[in-house]
């Protein structure tokens, strides 16, 4: 027997199943919102995982092709890897759900999310993102919820709740935000430059909207959530830490992790730890959890120092931002490269340009969205850290940081009719000490610009931490947060934008939410950091976009013809047009309204495929005059080729103003002629004269 409820969200039906399917689940919901359908199961192992150091959640949103009635492409015909969309929805689930699960769980927990149907007006990231809290609240799995996301549109000054898929398209705004009952524990969001107030009254209007949902799923939770399973803690034990103190008083410490090098606060920590080791010795049950107390040790020490001393590692101000630099065309031959620089974190970004047929296809459940014109791609090596391992390709955290680089970067992009072409940013990430995804923004600006992108305005990025004491009211916000800040603190809040506005915004936090003047202290602190980025590095490296490509970047002329001519440019099967391509070399993509581009690196020849494709499209009047190739030759006169495809006859009485017996004794096959058209023939032929072309004066 299961149970339904329901309640209204946003003008549509919210639907919850409890008991119908998956009941060998620790938890499931059946979701249905409108016609969307998703189910969430949570599930979690009966033991710990031995040997580990932190909590096992993996989230999983699987999107299956019969959903939107469509058979997966290639050869096998099934759904195989998670796409990009996948990939990035399940970031935003796992981030706000995993704070909230106890610190010292260790017992593996997987949250899947099935989209089965989709409903153009209930996007199903929202049944997904909720189903996963309601089936982790009603399971036996310990959680502190629940936790309930929305998402907010924009359109014409109005804040749209739930927006469909369509309402997104036109949208200046897509924020995504999730809450406790009391706090937001999760920001993402991609804007057209909108203003930091009305950024911060859309996150509340989402928070109000999650406090209904909250109250919802208390209620289903009240019916029928299980009681919740003990287990096995593996805090560390009190006993080993006033030991380590012993041996290694806290002072100590302060001094081995206060430094702004990384490899020396590395080289301390390994002579601390190496101490311990040989301290304790006899005691092997200590020593195997030994790296997980040090790293407590200093995580204490670092909240310590910043929250009661105000103190950062690397001595740094609590706004002041780490040492800057920022320059271009430093790789020859790239279409354009820029390298930004803040700290020990150092990123250098490619841009490479392509004609419009180059754009990715996309494959998915969005029928608005079927390819992507700008691609940002982030590469995280192991020596950026200092470490070795085999490059394996881009993991989910590489993706959600290309991802946001990407989306920060999209409202500023020239259109398709002002720029045509294809463009991919590729970040390098050279080195690393914290929010390199920030500076993959700063770099990619400067690149495009470098690379001759008319972007309408530069974009910076910037990252605030956070330490929080005991109560709401004890806490410092830090401006551009370092790898230790990060890993020790509570929250990494990344913003990006322009002089005039928010274009992007990802926050991951490590406690149970934020109160509003944290909220709204920190996108202050980035506003001003981004302010200070822009004026005083970036622009003054390069000021505005080049003036035109470079000289390795394909150039592109743009005409338009009469749509009803494709097919005469394209020709039958395509010989037309590929006999073009083949004479000239470039690349031709024509739309159905007859936009054509013209892609090559020699101007000459973009000309001459211009020049081709203009001849092709226009309706022949007798007085054109063109210059053709002689390709046959007969008895009554001789054939020529004035475009790809296209000939006319020149009669042997039209070649020469007097008299000739033969054809062959004027023309050999191959001569480049010039000819004047005379109409059409008794058989419909092109008429040319050459004899009658007007002379030159």
């Amino acid at each position: 027997m299961y149970k339904s409820y329901s309640m209204e969200l946003a003008g549509r039906t919210l639907r919850v199943d409890i008991g119908r399917v998956a009941k060998q689940a620790n938890g499931a919901a059946l979701m249905m919102y409108g016609d969307t359908t998703v189910l969430s199961t949570a599930t979690a192992s009966k033991e710990p995982r031995e040997g580990i150091d932190f909590f096992p959640l993996s989230v999983e949103y699987e999107e299956k092709m019969y959903a939107v009635g469509k058979i997966p492409g290639g050869f096998n015909k099934r759904e195989g890897k998670a796409s990009e969309h996948a990939t990035l929805t399940s970031r935003v689930i796992d981030r706000p759900m995993r704070p909230l699960f106890p610190k010292d769980y260790r017992n593996d927990v997987t949250l899947v999310n099935m989209v089965m149907s989709v409903d153009p007006a209930c996007n199903p990231e929202i049944p997904a993102m909720l189903g996963s809290a309601i089936a982790t609240c009603i399971s036996d799995i310990p959680f502190d919820g629940p936790c309930a996301t929305t998402q907010v549109g924009l359109i014409d000054g109005e804040f749209i709740i739930n927006p469909t898929l369509e309402q997104k398209t036109v949208s200046e705004l897509q924020l995504t935000v999730a809450s406790t009952r009391e706090k937001v524990i999760m920001i993402e969001a991609g804007a057209k430059e909108v203003p930091e107030d009305q950024m911060i009254e859309a996150i509340y209007k989402a928070h109000e909207v999650n406090q209904e949902i909250i109250k919802f799923i208390d209620g289903i939770v009240a019916d029928c959530g299980k009681e919740k399973h003990s287990y096995e803690s593996c805090a560390v034990p009190e006993e080993l830490f006033a030991a380590i103190k012993e041996i290694v008083p806290p002072e100590e410490m302060e001094v081995a992790v206060f430094s702004d090098d990384k490899q020396t606060r590395e080289k301390n920590i390994s002579e601390v730890t190496a101490k311990l080791k040989e301290a304790f010795a006899e005691k092997e049950e200590w020593l195997a959890i030994l790296g997980e107390t040090v790293y407590q040790y200093q995580k204490k020490t670092v909240r310590k120092m910043i929250l009661k001393d105000q103190k950062r590692p690397d001595g740094r101000k609590i706004n002041q931002i780490r040492p800057l630099a920022a320059e271009v065309d430093i790789i020859p031959r790239v279409h354009g490269s820029a390298m930004f620089t803040r700290g020990q974190t150092q990123i250098c970004t490619m841009t490479t340009l392509a004609p419009l047929s180059e754009a990715q296809k996309i494959d998915g459940l969005d029928e608005f969205e079927t390819s992507k014109r700008y691609m940002h791609h982030y590469n995280f090596p192991s020596y950026s850290v200092g470490e070795t391992k085999p490059s394996r390709g881009p993991g989910r955290r590489e993706i959600g940081h290309g991802a946001l680089a990407e989306r920060a970067l999209v409202p500023v992009l020239p259109t398709e009719a002002e720029f045509p072409y294809a463009i991919r940013t590729v970040s390098e990430t050279f080195e690393s000490n914290g929010s390199t995804s920030q500076a993959s923004i700063c770099a990619s600006t400067m690149s495009l610009m470098a690379a001759g992108v008319p972007i309408k305005k530069p974009v910076a990025g910037i990252s605030c931490g956070l330490v929080t004491g005991e109560t709401d009211d004890d806490y410092i916000v830090l401006t551009d947060i370092q790898g230790l800040e990060d890993f020790f603190g509570d929250m990494d809040f990344k913003v990006a934008g322009t002089h005039d506005g928010i274009t992007a915004i990802q926050m991951d936090i490590k406690i149970h939410g934020l109160t509003r003047p944290i909220v709204e202290e920190a996108i202050r602190r980035t506003k001003e950091a981004r302010e200070y980025i822009l004026t005083e590095v970036m622009e003054k490296c390069i000021a505005q976009p080049r003036e035109t490509v470079g000289e390795f970047a394909p150039k592109i002329i743009q005409i338009q013809i009469d749509p009803q001519k494709i097919g005469d440019v394209v020709g039958q099967r395509g010989k037309t047009i590929n006999e073009i391509i083949d004479r000239t070399g470039v690349k031709i993509d024509i739309t159905d309204d007859g936009s054509v581009s013209i892609c090559g690196v020699e101007q000459k020849m973009m000309d001459e495929a211009k020049r081709m494709i203009e001849i092709i499209a226009t309706d022949y009047e007798a007085g054109q005059i063109f210059t053709g190739k002689v390709v046959s030759i007969k008895e009554f006169g001789a054939f020529v080729e004035f475009a790809p495809g296209k000939e006319g006859m020149v009669h042997i009485s039209k070649i020469c103003k007097e008299r000739i017996n033969r054809v062959e004794d004027v023309l050999t096959l191959g001569d480049k002629v010039k000819v004047v058209c005379m109409g059409k023939d008794k058989m419909g032929r092109m008429s040319f004269s050459m004899k009658d072309v007007p002379t030159e004066e």
